[in-house]
């Protein structure tokens, strides 16, 4: 093999596939990178056996071939190159590839590319086509609260859902659960249903900073694998098998007590409360007063900590129903708040010991509901 490319589009292609390079593993050849030309383009591609991603590089070829070698050694070596032309060579003995890139040269020993583990490939299945900016919004706002823990390892997926024009992320993990629907640019050719890895979702968030195409998604019938098809960049997946809770039901369908408050500020009594929750056992306290002779309510956020002090932030907030008083975990409080956007936000209770719902205003697309703390008032 014999390539010539640009030293930025190789170093941009190696960050790409690097996220899906094992890195404890049994199989040591899943901690290279595989290397091989491919329709006069350089095709990189990464497993770590559940996630495969595989981008293309242009330049110049003037020798098929294929080689894997060491993806982190090859990431640190290309990335310490200067801005110019990359020179690569396929080398015999031993086997690996010679590089040089204006004043530098290396040899890179690796190994045939006949023992890297087969990229899997998806030929069929239900396609639905997004737009990378909602589906971006979408993983960001419902990921994040798919369990880490393999206990129930269903629930370290994100249910996603596909009906007529309309799709749906699920994520929960005992504790919170986070439900965001948005729309396809055209209805998909059937209803469909999986679970993903919600690392492999967070993988596809990063992969779609920069991009403005459209997204490919493809479900295979027998729901084992995802294929996102991206500019230049094809991830492939493992599902999880198993069967995700009835989340439906888990959403209070109504409230004795709503409170509007501005976002910015909400997140900001949060997070000061959450540094004396610390110590506390993790615990914020919000208190909702409605508004009385014309004047606006307010929220109250409070956390204390024996050894520590205590803390208290007042925001305004337009109450509607009863006072109410409910905690959270400051952990689940401070990530819903931190990956919503927008000016304002409501926050629904029935009583301190039902889930609280918090919800974007003027928007129907998301919902998170978290389960309270009890405490002592």
């Amino acid at each position: 093999m014999r390539f010539t490319c640009l030293q930025e589009n190789l170093s941009r292609g190696l960050a790409l596939v690097g996220r899906a390079v094992a890195t404890r593993t049994t199989l040591p050849i899943t901690q290279n990178v595989l290397i091989e030309t491919d329709q006069g383009r350089l095709k990189l591609s990464a497993t770590n056996l559940e996630l495969a991603v595989t981008t293309w590089v242009g330049g110049e070829v003037q020798e098929e071939g294929s080689v894997t070698i060491p993806a982190r050694l090859l990431t640190d070596f290309v990335n310490s190159l200067p801005a110019d032309r990359v020179e690569m060579e396929t080398t015999g003995r031993p086997l690996g590839v010679r590089f040089k890139c204006g004043r530098f040269q290396a040899n890179i020993n690796g190994t045939a590319a006949e023992e890297f583990p087969p990229i899997p490939t998806v030929e069929e299945g239900m396609t639905a086509r997004v737009e990378p900016h909602v589906l971006r919004t979408a993983i960001g706002r419902v990921a994040f609260a798919a369990a880490t823990e393999e206990a129930r390892p269903v629930l370290t997926g994100v249910k996603v859902e596909i009906a007529g024009q309309q799709f749906t992320l699920a994520g929960a993990d005992g504790f919170r659960l986070a439900v965001f629907k948005g729309s396809l640019l055209e209805p998909a050719p059937e209803d469909t249903e999986a679970i993903v890895p919600a690392r492999t979702l967070l993988e596809m968030q990063r992969l779609l900073a920069d991009q403005d195409e459209p997204v490919e998604i493809v479900i295979t019938p027998s729901r084992s694998q995802l294929l996102v098809h991206i500019k230049n960049i094809e991830v492939v997946s493992q599902l999880v098998q198993g069967t995700f809770p009835n989340y439906a039901q888990l959403i209070p369908q109504s409230a004795n007590t709503t409170a509007v408050m501005n976002l910015n500020e909400f997140t900001r009594a949060a997070r000061a409360a959450s540094i004396f929750a610390r110590d506390g056992g993790g615990i914020i306290r919000l208190q909702m007063v409605p508004g009385s002779d014309g004047m606006r309510g307010k929220m109250v956020v409070t956390s204390s900590a024996e050894e520590t002090g205590d803390n208290t932030g007042e925001i305004d907030a337009n109450v509607e129903g009863a006072e109410a008083k409910i905690a959270f975990s400051s952990r689940y409080l401070t990530e819903v708040l931190g990956n919503l956007d927008g000016e304002s936000i409501a926050l629904e209770t029935t009583t301190p010991s039902s889930p609280g719902v918090v919800k974007p205003l003027g928007g129907e697309d998301y919902v998170h509901v978290v389960m309270p703390m009890f405490v002592q008032w």
